[in-house]
This record gives structure tokens, sequence and C-alpha cells, in this order.
């Protein structure tokens, strides 16, 4: 696809797959190993699912994604919804030597994963690899306390203006959950972004190598050669593939709160622990088991099957299974799992 606007200034579609299950207790995405992007020679780093629009794959953007998603992974998706556009300039290196912009778009797709077999270079990863300060479910993850507040204030005290500091400081108050303020499951594009802006993550400085003029993207030097980017601040993606996790994951925790979609990742049957693992797998965080308990059950979300399953730990009884009730879809507005910390 193209479009003029004064010069020939062409434009190109590009697809991509933010592709979750759970399995036991880990959130998991699929990623696709040394994959050739058209717009990243960077073929050692993982990518999403990945394809540019093609009319004659079909004739909507969801068509053609469901078939890369096929040809480069084996799965047939099933619940997709459309993410997010991400369009910045100069988003690659090949796309600065003169390559047509492209504008991503990154749907979100559940799967269960021990369903349906992958194929090809496609590999599960665990979420919280890419983003390891997101999972809090045993408790604050000391990668904040130890490298990323201390780095953050850093970076904030080196504005020049005192209105520059305040301003960074009250942004790391805010996305980190600092001071008065209290942690916010739903802002994880909040806080990648601001990692991103002070150089703590290894794509802003792979950025910054790559441009030929740094313009007005520039790096703390105070946090130069401090950090393990391979370890401490997760693993790094192709382009900008790794703030597509990070709109996910968000959009994923505010959405299972006012939509049935944590079914979406539920065998027919399952026990109410099983689906408080899956929850608090997404959630990065643990539930307390009563209050979850009494939430789906007196919310109308499950219901009984009058079958069994092994015996429990807590127990030794066996436990019983449920199934999603349909029906709360047309009795309640917004019938979500609502979660708090245990």
């Amino acid at each position: 696809m193209e479009l003029q606007r004064g010069q020939e200034s062409a434009v190109a579609i590009g697809l991509n797959a933010v592709i979750v299950g759970v399995t036991g207790n880990s959130p998991r995405v699929l990623t696709v190993e040394g994959a050739k992007h058209r717009l990243a020679s960077l073929e050692e780093l993982e990518a999403l699912p990945f394809g540019p629009l093609d009319s004659s794959r079909g004739h909507t953007l969801e068509k053609n994604l469901r078939g890369w998603v096929s040809e480069q992974t084996g799965l047939n998706l099933g619940w997709v919804e459309q993410l997010y556009t991400f369009g910045d300039r100069d988003r690659g290196a090949i796309e600065r030597r003169g390559a047509p912009r492209v504008l991503s778009v990154a749907y979100l797709a559940l799967v269960r994963e021990r369903d349906q077999p992958i194929a090809g270079r496609a590999r599960w990863k665990d979420y919280y690899d890419f983003l390891p300060w997101e999972d809090w479910r045993e408790g604050c993850p000391s990668i904040i306390e130890r490298e990323i507040i201390p780095l953050l204030c850093n970076w904030a005290d080196s504005a020049t203006e005192s209105s520059t500091q305040m301003s960074r400081h009250d942004r790391i108050a805010i996305s980190f959950g600092r001071d008065e303020a209290k942690w916010d499951q739903e802002k994880v594009l909040e806080r990648y972004e601001l990692l991103y802006e002070a150089g703590l993550v290894s794509e802003a400085r792979r950025e910054l190598s790559n441009q030929t003029a740094a313009g007005s993207f520039q790096l703390d030097k105070r946090n130069e050669g401090t950090v393990n980017f391979s370890v401490g601040m997760g693993r790094p993606m192709v382009l900008d593939h790794r703030r597509m996790l990070a709109t996910a994951l968000g959009r994923l925790r505010g959405k299972i709160k006012y939509r049935p979609v944590i079914f979406e990742l539920m065998p027919s049957t399952f026990t109410l622990f099983a689906l408080q693992r899956v929850v608090e797998a997404l959630a990065g965080a643990p539930l307390h088991k009563p209050n979850f308990r009494r939430l789906v059950i007196k919310g109308g979300l499950v219901e009984k099957t009058g079958q069994f399953q092994g015996t429990t730990v807590e127990s030794g009884r066996p436990a019983q299974l449920f199934r999603f009730r349909q029906e709360v879809l047309r009795e309640r507005r917004t019938p979500g799992v609502s979660f708090s910390g245990g």
C-alpha cells in the first residue's frame, strides 16, 4: 500500500501479532527466532510474528494477519483484537536508508498453548523475560529497588531545568508506585516508555547508535556502563516489538477486569485454582483465594460441572471442575474478573 504526500513517499502496512498463552503459572508470548524482518537486519533478536499487508491474502487486515501467523508458526488463531498502530518515523535502520515507511498494525491474540503445536522458528517464551519488573507475584522485583529506581533518579537529576527534574521524578513515582502513588498494574507501557526515554533498555541504545544524528534523543551519560541489558532490563527484541508487548500486557490487564477474555486461555472445564493461577500470571500479582472464588462464583462467571479432578494438596479431596457460564454475557455489561492483591 502506498500513499503520496508532497514528494513521493511510500508507506507500507505491516501486521504484527502479540500471541499470549498461559501454561501452569507462566504467562507466555509466541516469538519468531532468527526471522528476517523487512525493517531490520538483526536476525539474532527475537521478533513477534509479522508480515506485510498483501491483498492476495484477503481483503481485511485480520485475515492477512491470520494467514501470516499460520504460515510462520503453524497456529490457527481464535480470539483476536486489534491493539494499536505503531507508526513512528525511522523505526528501523533500513527505513532510514530510504526504504518505505512502515505502519505496523499490532493485534492481541489469546490461545491455549497446549491445544496447538507450533512449527517453524516459532518459540514460546516467558512474558516476564522481556518485562521482568512487571512480575510482582512474589513481591516487588528486586531489580526495581536495586537498579531501576536509582538509575531513573540519576536520569531525572541530570536534567538542567529544575522543572524538568520535578516532572521526571513525578513520572517515576506514578509509573513505579513510589511515594504516595500505588503500583498500577495497567501502566505497563508507561513504565517501558520511561525506561526507554532514560536509556535503560537496550532498544534505546540501539536506536541511538543507528542514528546518524541523535537530534533530541539523548541518553543520560551518568548511567553509561551500569546496566546489564542482556539480563537485568529484559530480553531485547527487534525494532519496537517490546513496546508492542508492553502495550498488549497493559491492555490485557485492563480488559480482564470487564470482559471474560480470561476464559479464552482456559480449557472447557477447569478448577478454580487453575483459573486463579492464570489470572495471577497475567496480573503479575498474587490474589486472595477466598475473595477470588467468591468473586467468580457469586458474579455468575462460572458454574459447576458436577465432575471432579484429582485431589488437592490443601484438602486431599478431589477438586471440583467448573466451566465458563455463557449466560453472564447477557446478564452483565462488564462480566470481567476484577483482581486485587492477596
